[in-house]
């Protein structure tokens, strides 16, 4: 398969539209709709739904994931070779607080000093993004806590301190009989600090408590500052929003309230290019105040 033909298959899928995939890679219309049929032609069905607006068929839903990973060797296998800027993509995981706090900074860096990356990011609860990693949907993740697996590269990125929101301050933790009869807020299922709540409610003598599951960071806040329940979070995202909503905190204690973030990828000898400047530009971000609590070197 020729890899251009690819690459404009790609682009129809992706944006709906064989004019705005001509415009995405310079090129007319007809010449876009050659491709496709040259594709479909060697693959024997249709791969695009022609309507209104375009869309993968079940065959071409299916080429997809194999075109992806073609184009991704054939980038890949280049920049390895012809040496000069870092190119071909890069797939990040990571879990939405680390996206909104911790990442901006090292993102924005890295897209400077490589602008020929293909950067995705994912946001995703930790277990979520474990799976992701495994199958090869991402070539690196930001977790929290360290795996049992010898098989990955894992290093301590950040450290987290956890604290308790509400929407009224807080001298003391709540009573256990006010936190059984209290509702959480939470991420869905397979967020680590989901689970921390329920250590955290363990503690105190709490093995049962309402938890509602949000979709965004802005929802949580939101719903504690308007009196729905607490919330568990990081300190540093706590500080960031404090001035946007009614909402207090309470420190934890250390043996509770204190998680580290790993940057976790497969072992280095199969890293890419993109994966290894990545790593270098996330080493390279650490400081010396960092150092002492927030930040571990790679």
């Amino acid at each position: 398969m020729d890899l251009k033909s690819l690459r404009l298959f790609l682009a129809v899928a992706e944006t709906g539209s064989f004019v705005a995939a001509a415009e995405r890679h310079h090129t007319v219309q007809s010449n876009v709709t050659a491709h496709i049929k040259k594709l479909e032609d060697e693959v024997g069905a249709q791969l695009i739904e022609r309507g209104v607006r375009a869309r993968p068929s079940s065959a071409g839903f299916t080429l997809m994931a194999y075109a992806e990973r073609m184009l991704q060797a054939h980038d890949e296998a280049l920049a390895l070779f012809k040496g000069g800027n870092v190119s071909g993509s890069l797939r990040v995981g990571a879990m939405e607080t680390t996206t909104a706090l911790r990442l901006p900074p090292l993102l924005t860096q890295f897209h400077a000093d490589h602008p020929e990356v293909d950067l995705k990011l994912t946001t995703g609860p930790t277990a979520k993004l474990v799976v992701g990693l495994n199958e090869g949907r991402f070539d690196c993740v930001f977790i929290a806590g360290k795996l049992e697996d010898p098989r990955l590269y894992q290093s301590k990125a950040y450290r987290e301190e956890l604290v308790l929101v509400s929407a009224t301050p807080m001298k003391s933790m709540p009573s256990a009989d006010t936190l059984r009869a209290s509702t959480f807020l939470v991420f869905g299922q397979g967020c680590s600090y989901r689970q921390r709540v329920d250590v955290l409610l363990a503690d105190i003598g709490v093995f049962s408590s309402r938890m509602v599951d949000f979709g965004s960071l802005d929802a949580i806040l939101g719903c504690v500052g308007a009196g729905m329940g607490y919330a568990l979070m990081p300190k540093v995202v706590f500080d960031a929003h404090k001035h946007r909503f009614p909402i207090y905190s309470l420190k934890l204690p250390q043996r509770l309230g204190v998680v580290d973030t790993y940057f976790v990828a497969a072992e280095r000898t199969g890293w890419t290019p993109a994966l290894t400047s990545f790593a270098d530009a996330l080493r390279a971000s650490v400081t010396p105040k960092q150092l002492e609590g927030k930040i571990a070197v790679l």
